[in-house]
């Protein structure tokens, strides 16, 4: 088989494979995804702007792709990197295969190559910058170039991803509304949000304080979102100073932000949590929940007028929180994307009784 692609990571280890998707480079941090299904959610996630992402799963890309699972408008990820990709899409929903939409949308792919072997490298020496090429494959020229990438921590990337402008999306049995501060949000957030009741004023990422109280909103919800939450100074002023004014919500990025602005702290994980399995035990409620998840960073330090509501049974990392006497209430995982019988979704029905 002839290789036409490379990926260099930035200790200079190397896989040669085949390309897909779009010719030429790109670069990023390079991620693992434990997903058995929903890759179509996955690279369309605003919170994977910045990364290259490599799927576990050997088979990806047998179902195709839809109108339906999208998560924004288009692929969101650096990089695709997977074992076999599917040339044929069977699903009836389906209207394109997997290769050519990311073809259409500019991303540069690689498949045939040993993913077990990458996703353990990425396991034991933590996330990792790394290149793909199909331009040129000669190793030492792309270890140069991968190691010219800057940081993703240093990179404002949720302004790249966030709405320019003020939307709203209403609900059919609405009665309150929530300013839905855009860090990069989820399709499926919103739909939720609605389900739940909400009418959504989903706002700019650098929205002013003086533009959301002009809404006067029942409660203010952060977002999901991509890079290092310590960067999004003005997600954090908002909790501020909206914190026991109204109510205040957030999943996955949100969590983290309002954490910071609170007191409490954040750290990068060593590989992150990226995957449609994961277990959390919600101790307020004594049940355990399978969760999907998508973030590097992780809460810790929590001032003592917090409550830990969830944590992660993989390693016992917090996985939700609230305040003791305030309804400030946030979650890290996805319970939006919940597998199975969506198991979390209860989460948005919490959210607006608070309210």
């Amino acid at each position: 088989m002839k290789k036409n692609a490379i990926l260099c990571l930035e200790d200079g280890t190397y896989f040669l494979g085949k390309s897909f998707g779009k010719k030429g480079e790109c670069y990023g941090e390079v991620v693992f995804n434990t997903a058995i299904t929903g890759y179509q959610e996955i690279i369309t996630d605003p919170s994977y702007r910045g990364q290259i992402v490599v799927m576990t799963n050997p088979q990806i890309g047998n179902y195709g792709i839809n109108n339906i699972d999208i998560e924004s408008c288009s692929p969101q990820v650096a990089g695709f990197v997977v074992k076999d990709i599917s040339s044929i899409g069977s699903n009836y929903t389906s209207i394109s295969t997997l290769s050519d939409y990311l073809e259409k949308h500019g991303v540069i792919c690689i498949s045939n190559i040993d993913t077990r072997a990458l996703v353990k490298i990425l396991r034991e020496r933590g996330t990792t910058k790394g290149y793909i090429s199909t331009a040129n494959l000669e190793p030492k020229t792309i270890y140069r170039k991968v190691n010219l990438v800057e940081d993703i921590s240093n990179l404002d990337l949720v302004n790249e991803v966030s709405t320019q402008k003020p939307y709203f999306v209403h609900s059919d049995k609405s009665h309150k509304t929530f300013a839905v501060i855009d860090f990069g949000i989820k399709k499926s957030i919103i739909k939720y949000l609605t389900k739940a009741g909400v009418n959504c004023a989903v706002l700019p990422a650098n929205i002013s304080i003086n533009d959301i109280e002009a809404l006067n909103p029942d409660a203010i919800f952060l977002s999901n979102g991509p890079g290092d939450p310590i960067r999004v100074l003005n997600g954090i002023h908002i909790v501020q100073h909206f914190l026991g004014k109204l109510p205040i919500f957030g999943i996955c990025l949100g969590h983290q932000i309002m954490a910071l602005a609170i007191g409490g702290k954040t750290y990068k994980l060593t590989f992150g949590h990226h995957g449609a399995n994961h277990p959390v035990k919600d101790i307020l409620n004594n049940k355990i929940i399978i969760t999907s998840q998508n973030h590097n960073y992780a809460v810790e330090h929590l001032p003592d007028f917090m409550e830990i509501t969830h944590i992660n049974l993989l390693d016992n990392t917090i996985e939700g929180m609230k305040h003791k006497s305030l309804p400030f209430y946030s979650v890290q995982f996805h319970p939006e994307a919940s597998p199975g019988p969506h198991d979390a979704l209860y989460i948005f029905k919490e959210f607006t009784s608070m309210v």
